[in-house]
């Protein structure tokens, strides 16, 4: 019998619910697909706290890999048996098994495990995104990081390195920073005891920089602000301490600012654009260029303990579900 992850209502961890499922036969453009490694990420807590609404009862996650055991009509560009992985709506990826939309489903080259594409493929894409969709990012160019030692830090920091993006990277403890230099951030601000405005001016001579990358929200968006140059571009991609409210003004205030909050569903809705994205992340990953590091790894009947080690900060890097 298949089983899943799912909530009954919105809340904490506890809402989470391991359950028997039925899984039956794919329709038009569908397939069914056994996960072999799911991945864990902060964005799944917001729909199980209700931030992001989604009708319940409800499955949860979004990113995943496995093998097709099944395909239904008209689907031609995946076949039983080959390895894909995916991010991206509906929801459901906590589970052994599921039917789905073939269409956001991604081969994997063999070079890359299930395990290793669960851990990166929301992540990685994020990071493909915000350093080669967002901002004409060039070599000799600063950028400010929250969470650094994060899953998206640590591959954005190894895709900037080789772009020639210094990094300057936020993270609360002496383990994370020692973890996010080793993945290539350049320079370290401890953002509980540091001014992170203060030390941006002090390590970019005054300027500030030219985008800050903030995945947190509202405890560090003041920071933010006051970390950027004149004209200066905040990516707020992520919400981790909750939305932060912007006030227009402020922008004049810090310079004729700009702000954006991106999704990455919009920057691989188009399957070329997708393929893209891929393509070049796959190839650095394949290389060895950058390194996938899990360092957390759960069985899905342990999603409740999973939140909330990774709500508290006490993970680094990536988290997945091994099946």
């Amino acid at each position: 019998m298949a089983h899943a992850i799912r909530f009954h209502e919105t809340g904490g961890p506890d809402v989470l619910r391991w359950e028997e499922v039925t899984v039956g036969d794919p329709g038009p453009d569908e397939v069914r697909i056994r996960h072999v490694a799911v991945g864990l990420n902060f964005a799944d807590t917001y729909f199980r706290t209700g931030l992001y609404p989604a009708p319940l009862p409800a499955g949860l996650g979004v990113e995943a890999s496995g093998v097709i055991e099944a395909v239904g009509q008209d689907v031609t560009h995946v076949a039983e048996g080959e390895r894909v992985t995916y991010t991206g709506s509906p929801l459901g990826a906590y589970s052994t098994e599921r039917v789905m939309p073939a269409d956001s489903l991604i081969k994997l080259p063999e070079e890359i495990s299930c395990e290793t594409a669960a851990a990166m493929t929301m992540r990685g894409l994020t990071s493909a995104y915000l350093l080669r969709r967002i901002h004409p990012l060039r070599a000799g160019d600063t950028v400010l990081l929250h969470a650094a030692a994060g899953g998206v830090g640590l591959i954005f920091s190894q895709w900037a390195k080789l772009l020639g993006i210094t990094v300057i990277g936020t993270v609360s403890s002496e383990a994370k920073a020692e973890i996010a230099r080793a993945h290539g951030c350049d320079h370290i601000i401890y953002y509980r005891r540091e001014n992170v405005a203060e030390r941006v001016r002090e390590l970019t001579g005054g300027k500030g920089v030219p985008v800050v990358f903030d995945s947190i929200g509202k405890d560090t968006v003041a920071g933010s602000m006051a970390s950027l140059r004149r004209r200066g571009l905040l990516v707020c991609f992520g919400t981790a301490s909750g939305v932060p409210p912007l006030d227009a003004m402020q922008l004049a205030v810090h310079g004729s600012l700009f702000v954006t909050r991106p999704a990455l569903a919009d920057y691989i809705a188009e399957p070329a654009e997708r393929a893209a994205l891929a393509d070049e992340l796959f190839g650095h990953v394949a290389s060895g260029r950058i390194t996938i590091e899990i360092n957390q790894r759960y069985a899905l009947q342990d999603a409740v303990r999973a939140h909330r080690e990774m709500e508290t900060g006490r993970t680094t890097g990536s988290s997945v579900f091994v099946l």
